[in-house]
């Protein structure tokens, strides 16, 4: 994944916090294996912090220290070859070039880079959550640790790529948000193999890959993906399946336990989303995934 030298940033999509303290402290999650699954997997890639969070509440994240000046360090496509930072705001501009052209009345969110802690409209979390999106804020939230730990704990390839799929996934969530389908699916079960949950993250997982199909239409990059890139997307894919999750931490797989969808669909359907090339072919809400 090759940035153009010359390609100029924007900074204003993504803002760097510093480590900080949260008010009322941290993360209430049930005991137990089941606690310890719902805090891996719903929040890997969880669309909404509600009700396993403590603390927070409504109203703007509150500050938590000294920020990155990104606008000193992230000036070019060549800043974001060299650097992860940068490279998160390489990839945050390219997403939100595609996506107004694909959904009609696309709005742009913010990424908030953390480190540690952070304070949310969602409510408060820390880098044990993984890669998020808040509803309430309309911001993605990203602890670049993440990273590392897709690669020691959960088995990933790692790569740059790797990084680029996870913050596509999260806009994804983003999209869905705009459309109402966020909405919809919280009508709906939120575990089980064939659950809305379930629906809703294969979801985001294909519109990860719509996106990467059209990137280099989007004018930052110096050439398409390669198979290489590709092969880094699938890898994390796989390895945030819920049945490879639930293998490493219990065990043993619980299919009604499910709510991001197994290393094949996810596999599957970020695939779907690359070879088409269309979020219109993003349809996990009907029929069989």
């Amino acid at each position: 994944m090759d940035f153009k030298d010359d390609v100029q940033l924007d900074n204003s999509q993504v803002e760097s916090r510093g480590r900080g303290r949260i008010p009322g402290g941290g993360l209430a999650v049930g005991g137990g294996a089941a606690g310890i699954i719902a805090l891996i997997v719903a929040l890997v890639f969880g669309v909404d912090l509600g009700g396993i969070t403590g603390g927070g509440g409504g109203g703007e994240p509150a500050a938590v220290g000294p920020s990155s000046d990104l606008s000193a360090q992230c000036k070019t496509g060549q800043d974001a070859d060299q650097n992860e930072e940068c490279r998160v705001v390489g990839v945050v501009n390219s997403i939100q070039e595609y996506w107004p052209k694909a959904v009609q009345g696309y709005e742009p969110a913010k990424t908030v880079m953390f480190s540690g802690q952070v304070s949310t409209a969602c409510g408060d979390a820390d880098s044990a959550v993984g890669p998020f999106y808040c509803p309430a804020d309309r911001q993605v939230y990203l602890d670049l640790s993440f990273f590392k730990e897709l690669e020691s704990k959960f088995g990933a390839k790692g790569g740059p790529f790797a990084q680029a799929y996870v913050i596509g996934h999260e806009y994804g969530h983003h999209v869905q948000n705009l459309l109402g389908t966020n909405a919809k699916a919280q009508q709906g079960d939120q575990q089980g193999p064939q659950s809305a949950s379930v629906r809703l993250e294969l979801q985001a997982d294909c519109y990860a890959g719509a996106w990467a199909k059209n990137a280099y239409e989007t004018g930052l990059f110096e050439k398409p993906f390669t198979k290489t890139d590709i092969e880094e997307a699938l890898s994390a894919a796989s390895a945030v399946g819920d049945d490879s999750i639930q293998e490493r931490t219990q065990g043993r797989v619980n299919p009604e336990g499910f709510t991001h969808g197994t290393s094949a669909q996810r596999v599957k359907w970020f695939t779907t989303g690359y070879e088409g090339g269309d979020p219109a072919k993003c349809d996990t809400f009907a029929g069989s995934i």
